[in-house]
């Protein structure tokens, strides 16, 4: 082919891939939105209530590895479209679950969702890399994530929209409810599960169907083998997926809990007083033409998400600038202190000051897993591949540190809790500065 034919081809494919970041980070952010839902629907514990989180994060551990494998024997075309179908299929299973009241079922579904996100995760980053030149792959990532974090920034407002726009009754209050009511209302409620995630399931088989017929350049190259054991011997490089371990941990365990942290804060009726913060809520609910008239609805506090997945995708380009001109390091431990900052100021103020300094953690997030990824990376050759597999293991985090969180929330409250975040975005301090001194030496 000539360059100008390879070009366009790249070009393509990379819009179409694209396409996927934008996907798993909408259908990740809002996973978080369905949470304070099920734990009304099912009157569960914080504990109980992030298995939701568990089984969705426990699959990048379960997968990333067999994934590997999978693309190897099948190629990464196909595995995108095995990882897209296998996406939908965790979207319909939702159906059921909604339908027989089954909270087991949605973790089946959240765990089959998870692991075709994990199949693109592992075939979409490195195929995104090499679509061009070695010197533009950093910049082409940096923009495919970008709009990963625009579907985590739009995610929270279709949440707040759609699934958490009627209130669930307590199964007392059902139990006063005739056999007619009964129903009307079990009907209504599966179908505020249903009618979204099965309209997202039909649009990911379309988008596979897409996948299937569409040429992808032939890009990828074959990982050296027996890499493994050499990088479970690497220091640095498993100082850093423990880096990425607490850093996802941290970042979902915040997103998870944010509604329930305003609601236990009695934020729902300080927001819906304040003219400004009304206004701003309408705003953004205007888009899908919807009005917030009910104070007490947590749909009107999940809609402020927004800004902290939004803060995510702003802090990302101000930190694609900032890692240009400051070594990546001492930029990580810049952001990581600024979020312990927010985090402990939140806990002890109040209002919208509270509020806002927590949503305000996800600004000073956005740089922290490209960054410490690209550290871990650093020095690995051509093992660099399956160092990114084991990296990917690492966000299992996900699952492990938003259980701790709402273990301590059930037992101390949210204070207490949010002391272990605090000590996550420590240890990403620490790491930022380790490799920041460790580059001066090496220099």
């Amino acid at each position: 082919m000539t360059t100008s034919t390879t070009n366009n081809s790249f070009k393509s494919a990379f819009i179409f891939l694209t396409t996927l970041f934008f996907l798993w980070g909408f259908i990740t952010v809002l996973v978080d939105s369905l949470v304070p839902r099920l734990k009304d629907v099912f009157e569960m514990s914080y504990a109980k209530t992030v298995l939701v989180q568990f089984a969705f994060f426990t699959a990048f551990f379960v997968f990333s590895l067999p994934a590997g494998f999978i693309l190897s024997k099948i190629g990464y075309k196909k595995g995108i479209v095995f990882g897209l179908l296998t996406m939908a299929l965790g979207c319909i299973l939702f159906y059921p679950a909604a339908e027989y009241r089954s909270f087991s079922i949605f973790l089946v579904g959240y765990f089959t969702l998870a692991g075709g996100i994990t199949v693109l995760q592992v075939a979409a980053n490195p195929y995104v890399a090499l679509l061009g030149s070695e010197e533009g792959a950093s910049s082409r990532l940096n923009l495919s994530q970008a709009f990963n974090s625009l579907g985590t920034t739009i995610a929270p407002v279709v949440g707040a929209l759609f699934l958490l726009s009627d209130t669930v009754k307590s199964s007392t209050e059902i139990e006063l409810l005739t056999e007619t009511e009964k129903n009307n209302y079990y009907i209504a409620e599966a179908a505020t599960v249903q009618t979204p995630f099965l309209f997202i399931s039909i649009f990911i088989v379309i988008l596979a169907l897409v996948f299937l017929f569409i040429q992808l350049p032939k890009v990828m190259q074959e990982s050296p083998k027996g890499g493994y054991l050499s990088l479970l011997k690497n220091k640095l490089m498993l100082l850093g997926a423990l880096g990425i371990f607490v850093y996802v941990g941290a970042e979902v365990a915040i997103g998870s809990f944010l509604v329930n942290y305003f609601v236990d804060a009695n934020l729902a009726g300080i927001v819906a007083d304040n003219e400004v913060m009304m206004q701003i809520a309408n705003t953004i609910a205007s888009t899908f033409n919807k009005t917030f008239s009910d104070a007490d609805s947590k749909s009107l506090l999940v809609i402020f998400v927004i800004f902290y997945w939004g803060g995510a995708m702003i802090g990302r380009f101000i930190g694609s600038y900032l890692t240009k001109i400051i070594a990546p390091g001492k930029v990580l431990s810049i952001f990581a202190f600024l979020a312990i900052t927010m985090i402990f100021i939140s806990i002890n103020t109040s209002g919208l000051l509270s509020m806002w300094t927590i949503l305000a953690v996800g600004l000073f997030n956005s740089i922290m897993f490209p960054t410490i990824f690209t550290l871990s990376l650093e020095g690995l050759g051509d093992l660099k591949a399956q160092a990114s597999g084991l990296l990917c293991m690492a966000i299992v985090g996900g699952a492990i540190v938003p259980f701790v969180f709402g273990s301590l929330i059930d037992e101390f409250g949210f204070k207490v809790a949010f002391l272990l975040t605090i000590v996550c975005y420590g240890y990403i301090l620490f790491y930022g500065r380790f490799k920041s001194k460790a580059k001066l030496i090496k220099n």
